[in-house]
């Protein structure tokens, strides 16, 4: 597939020429959200849904008569009508259902983390490559409005030279025993930090702690080193009093809160800093704090889930290349695995040339 630059985000009430056919895989917690989402935009047909429990099923079909449901996951490979498949069964069947989607001559939505093995992401890659289809990861919180502008203000250089980003995702609750919240809580934040810093990153360390259950971390502090020092750190957690989703920049000129708690104004942009001032001082009299104005910028709020399910309609039917295509959802597992090796070594960094494709 040629490597055309991302598509820009299409705003959700843009008119589609012809509807995707869409079949959704896995109808759980997350899943009903994507069926709800494609069900309602009038860019897709969502066609069928695939689940194992009857119940779910049920529900669902009394829901959205017009769609089919089905237990019988070679019924969605196998249909023609079907252009694309949306991937959001358990973490561990994302590689099959991927992959044999890929096979069938279908565009895949696959919903993070892309599979739990990088070869396995360069296989899904490679795939549809071969097979000229698009293959986008689900990487939402890359689709907050609140994220675009960050993003702008960076490469505008508005806040000057990012110094440093941390994150915090925490919460009491939903509990796992499956998986850790490195795994469950920590692919968003990852998957914004390389989007902002946009360098490549060299080292992951991690630590965490096993609270509820021995061996499943329920708290994970992640650091990522990029090129030119820039460190960005990350807290994940599901077990906290409070309930946090946190990003915050700091650069040279200013700095950027984003709160995805607040109910309106969630970026604020403070013109605060230090500044080195030039000539000889004695100590302490070249360093200058400067505390200005706090802006919050208007920002068009829109459903990140919208936004991004509109997107991948959009690049199927154009062809451009997702934000968060296939490389991306594996440069996020490579800092995961970098992670989950560096919890198991209690800490040690790592380099990332240590994960890598055999």
């Amino acid at each position: 597939m040629t490597k055309d630059p991302p598509a820009q985000l299409t705003p959700v009430d843009k008119k589609p020429i012809k509807p995707v056919n869409v079949a959704v895989i896995g109808a759980g917690r997350w899943g009903q959200n994507l069926v709800r989402k494609f069900a309602e935009l009038p860019e897709s047909n969502l066609t069928t849904v695939c689940d194992l429990a009857i119940a779910r099923l049920e529900a669902l079909a009394s829901r959205y008569p017009e769609t089919r449901t089905t237990a019988d996951i070679s019924e969605v490979f196998l249909d023609d009508e079907i252009d694309a498949v949306v991937v959001a069964s358990p973490a561990p069947m994302h590689f099959k259902h991927a992959e044999a989607a890929l096979k069938a001559g279908k565009h895949v939505f696959v919903e993070k983390p892309i599979t739990l093995d990088i070869r396995e992401a360069q296989t899904l890659i490679d795939l549809a490559d071969r097979f000229d289809r698009i293959l986008m990861v689900g990487h939402l919180l890359m689709y907050h409005p609140a994220i675009t502008l960050i993003k702008s203000l960076i490469d505008k250089q508005d806040i000057g030279d990012v110094y440093y980003l941390y994150s915090q995702r925490l919460n009491l609750g939903t509990v796992r025993k499956d998986e850790n919240a490195l795994w469950s809580l920590a692919p968003h934040d990852v998957a914004v930090a390389l989007h902002l810093i946009g360098k490549q990153p060299l080292s992951v360390a991690a630590v965490g702690q096993c609270c509820l259950r021995p061996g499943v971390q329920d708290v994970v502090f992640v650091t990522i080193v990029f090129e030119g020092g820039i460190a960005t750190h990350s807290h994940v957690s599901w077990l906290d009093p409070h309930k946090t989703r946190k990003f915050t920049v700091v650069g040279s000129k200013k700095m950027v809160v984003f709160d995805d708690m607040e109910s309106s104004e969630k970026v604020r942009l403070y013109d605060k800093g230090a500044d080195l001032s030039a000539g000889y001082k004695k100590y302490g009299d070249d360093l200058t704090l400067r505390f200005g104005d706090i802006l919050i910028p208007s920002i068009k709020m829109q459903e990140p889930l919208a936004l991004e399910c509109n997107h991948f309609l959009d690049c199927v039917r154009t062809g451009r290349r997702p934000l968060t295509d296939g490389q991306n959802g594996l440069d996020v597992l490579r800092i995961l695995q970098a992670a989950q090796a560096s919890l198991n070594e209690n800490g040690r960094p790592i380099d990332l040339k240590e994960i890598v494709v055999d």
